[in-house]
């Protein structure tokens, strides 16, 4: 989860009082316009300033809303209605806000906050949020994506041991195969799944079975693309073992591809990568290759 930032409600006092203080007067009152939905609380607490809201944008002398995330917001407004926008937090801009979650004073928590992402996107696809079998839905789309996701928290180090007793004088090929892969393209969040097959040969050092499959788990569980993944598994393994080599292929199915789009189903997409002497040599490769079909 990112880290959060919880503002006061005397921060917020003080960041209108500066944002009133910014915003170029050329009538008076001037007429604001908020943005649904973070917007319009700011535009409101204008109004202890000399300002007046209105409900239509192409009336507003200016724009306001919460926050600048993206960007977007601020370029569909200006360009629709060609009127100066102003908000409260600027994240592009301002690097304390930079990659945090924002809470303001008038959302009840951090998870209410962020319950308003899947509100929005069931709305969006036209379903009715208070029917009893969505009632739940935010909370559990929360912690299922809190899941999904909890790689991102996790680092090589945390989940690789490493042992130097019980690799004496083994220096052959060491394959787990199989592991099961589940991730989400970060394209679409959609999921592709499938299976890995990680091998190296040790130098010295071995690692616990176990965590080669932790491994694969720990950088399957974050937005990915299946190339990066692949890599990323093999470089992990390279760096924290210093092996002879390290062989990986995973072979996975993609919704994102099977389900919408070209909606090609059972397509399978393949990827390999080889460091050491798996790219080196070609009789270990072929081993590698040999030993995981």
């Amino acid at each position: 989860m990112a880290e959060v930032i919880k503002l006061s409600n005397t921060a917020i006092d003080f960041k209108v009082k500066n944002l009133a203080d910014r915003i170029d007067r050329h009538s008076s009152p001037m007429l604001v316009y908020g943005v649904p939905r973070g917007g319009i609380p700011i535009a409101y607490l204008l109004k202890a300033h000399g300002f007046e809201v209105t409900d239509l944008p192409s009336q507003a002398d200016i724009i306001v809303d919460d926050l600048i995330d993206s960007g977007d917001t601020q370029k569909h407004y200006v360009g629709l209605y060609g009127k100066p926008f102003y908000a409260l937090l600027d994240k592009q801009t301002e690097a304390i806000y930079k990659d945090k979650w924002i809470v303001f004073p008038w959302e009840a928590s951090e998870e209410k906050s962020a319950e308003d992402i899947p509100i929005r996107l069931l709305q969006y696809i036209g379903e009715d949020i208070t029917r009893g079998g969505l009632k739940e839905t935010p909370k559990r789309f929360l912690k299922a994506w809190k899941d999904w996701t909890k790689g991102y928290f996790q680092k090589p180090e945390d989940v690789l041991k490493v042992f130097e007793d019980g690799a004496e004088n083994y220096d052959e090929m060491i394959v787990v195969s199989d592991i099961p892969v589940y991730s989400h393209c970060e394209h679409h969040l959609a999921p592709f799944f499938g299976t890995a097959q990680v091998a190296y040969i040790p130098d010295k050092k071995i690692v616990g079975l176990s965590k080669i499959v932790r491994l694969v788990e720990m950088f399957a569980k974050r937005l990915q693309v299946q190339e990066r993944l692949t890599s990323q598994i093999a470089d992990a393994l390279q760096n924290s073992l210093k092996p002879q080599g390290v062989g990986v292929l995973i072979k996975c199915r993609h919704l994102c591809m099977e389900s919408r789009g070209i909606e090609c189903m059972g397509a399978c997409t393949t990827t390999s990568a080889l460091r050491g002497v798996f790219m080196d040599k070609t009789e270990v490769r072929n081993e590698f290759l040999r030993l995981v079909k």
